[in-house]
């Protein structure tokens, strides 16, 4: 009785199998066409000022008439032009971005060389402390020390300190870098502020 339970699920599913066919199957597109590895790709050719919104019309006749009028103009006269229709059409004046604190790098800016000379200079408000040397007879001391101001564990205190000249702390403030140069030097140890 057990055994004919256990045959009839597998019928079925054989018989589901004949109708519908293998579940996993890969079917093949008989029309695909592997692309020639040796072909060059197609090569779109784009005009040389791309407008999204398709060609323009040609300028009337009224238009090239004011456009070599504006040509035929001094210089002078056509710079006083763009002021007056800006004037007249209430269009904003753009202003100038200031980049004064701004580090342009590679570009300069307008007056990359002499803005240098006039900069001033700025308090450094930042420091670093470093350790120069100890006393090898104050080694320990130094080590205590230094993991008493910082969150080091035992060896890495230990390989900082003996990797000497090394920075102990970074981006401390002025009060505070002094107060870890006194206590380097109470313990033995030769700390400067960088």
């Amino acid at each position: 009785m057990k055994l004919i339970a256990r045959l009839r699920p597998i019928q079925t599913c054989t018989a589901l199998r004949e109708i519908i066919g293998p579940l996993q199957s890969r079917s093949f597109q008989p029309d695909f066409v592997p692309r020639d590895p040796n072909a060059n790709p197609i090569r779109y050719k784009y005009p040389a000022a791309y407008d999204p919104y398709g060609p323009r019309p040609p300028p009337s006749d009224k238009i090239v008439q004011l456009a070599e009028r504006i040509a035929a103009l001094a210089p002078e006269e056509r710079r006083q032009i763009g002021p007056l229709l800006r004037e007249i059409l209430r269009h904003p004046t753009l202003k100038q971005i200031s980049v004064e604190g701004m580090d342009l790098g590679a570009m300069g800016g307008a007056g990359g060389g002499p803005a240098k000379a006039e900069e001033k200079k700025v308090e450094k408000t930042a420091f670093d402390v470093k350790l120069e040397k100890f006393d090898a007879a104050a080694k320990i001391k130094v080590i205590k020390e230094v993991r008493s101001f910082t969150s080091l564990g035992l060896k890495e205190a230990k390989e900082l300190v003996e990797k000497a000249p090394a920075i102990l702390k970074q981006g401390v403030t002025k009060e505070e870098a002094n107060e870890i140069i006194e206590k380097i030097k109470a313990v033995g140890g030769v700390a400067v502020m960088e």
